[in-house]
Parts: structure tokens; sequence; C-alpha cells
């Protein structure tokens, strides 16, 4: 059975600008402004007022219905982003070869002495993205950006290519893994990652 109207609300902040045109979602705040589009969705997303962005379908099945939700998640994510910014934390974990970490130009991690392997493994940073060395904590590498995906995508490229081949993985635990999920705020610091929180 068809739904003739189902839609979602998400509220803009007073510091955040939102623009809607055919399907193109720019929001634009103080670390910046993203761009995505949603096209393929085949939704209507329309403002309404200043602080307001609907996302609606008319007449749709259940899985259509559930692309609403996941257009909205994509939307309050780059609000947050745009306002907080993103950071990942990551370890790196060895038993007997340290890994060495060297970053070049905050977008390209360098990783040496993996396994005692002479090989130097380079991972480059998506546009817009930017790597560092913990000052605090040792065998600790920051990833940071306000676009959620491309930082959990370096993230995933980073731990990825640090995996362990034609070894017993539960023995050989050496590489380099996400401790922490944060966002920034200009009050408190660092807070933790709320995936389910609302603006």
């Amino acid at each position: 059975m068809k739904a003739i109207e189902s839609h979602q609300v998400i509220k803009v902040p007073s510091d955040v600008q939102a623009f809607i045109k055919s399907g193109i979602v720019k929001i634009k705040g103080p670390r910046g402004e993203l761009v995505r589009n949603f096209k393929h969705a085949h939704l209507d997303i329309q403002k309404m007022g200043k602080k307001k962005i609907i996302v609606r379908k008319w007449f749709g099945i259940r899985k259509e219905l559930a692309v609403i939700r996941t257009v909205s998640s994509h939307i309050e994510n780059m609000i947050k982003g745009v306002r907080f910014g993103y950071r990942y934390k990551m370890r790196s974990v060895y038993a007997h070869f340290p890994i060495n970490l060297n970053i070049q130009d905050k977008s390209v991690v360098e990783i040496r002495n993996f396994l005692g392997e002479k090989f130097i493994r380079r991972v480059e940073m998506p546009e817009g993205v930017t790597a560092a060395l913990s000052a605090n904590q040792k065998d600790e590498l920051i990833i940071e950006g306000n676009d959620l995906e491309k930082v959990s995508r370096a993230a995933a490229r980073i731990q990825q290519s640090t995996s362990v081949k034609n070894k017993d993985i539960r023995k050989f635990l050496d590489g380099i893994y996400v401790s922490e999920k944060v966002f920034n705020t200009a009050t408190n610091g660092e807070m933790k990652l709320a995936w389910q929180s609302r603006v």
C-alpha cells in the first residue's frame, strides 16, 4: 500500500545557511560549505522558511520511503560538518616492529616499517581532509574534515592499507585502527559523535 505523502523536517541552526535547487543541496556554515546532489533519490527537497528543510515523497512504497530518512541524515551530517567538523583518531598497534608514520603536506600519510617491511605505504587524503600526528599521544594519527563520508573513507583506506596478508589475524594484530570519533565545538572542545542526535 502506498502512502499518499511522507516527509521529514530538518532544522537549520542560526549560524548555517541552506540553498536548494533541483535536488542539489548546498550547506554553508562557519567552517565552510558542502554541496551534495540528491537528484538520484527522486525526492522533493524544499526549504520551509529560512530555518527548516523538508524532504518529501509522494505515493511512495516502503523502500522509497526509507530513502527520506537516509537523505535527511546526509543533510544533518552536512550541517554538523560545516558547524563543527569531524575528527577521527587512529592508533597504531604493533607487537615488535614499531610502525613509523610520516605526514606530507597534511595530505599524504606514509606508513613505514609495518611488520618490518621495507615497502612504504602511501595513502592520499581526499580533498578537504587533513591528516596530522597527535602532539599529546604517541602513535596517534588525527584525520579531520567537514565531510563525514570523506573523513571516514580516509580512515578506512589507512586501516585497509595495513591489513595483514597470509597470516593468522588472531595472532598478528599489527595495524592502524580507529580509536575514537569526535567533532569539535567552540565551547567544549571535543565531543563524541552522537549519531542519533538531532541538530
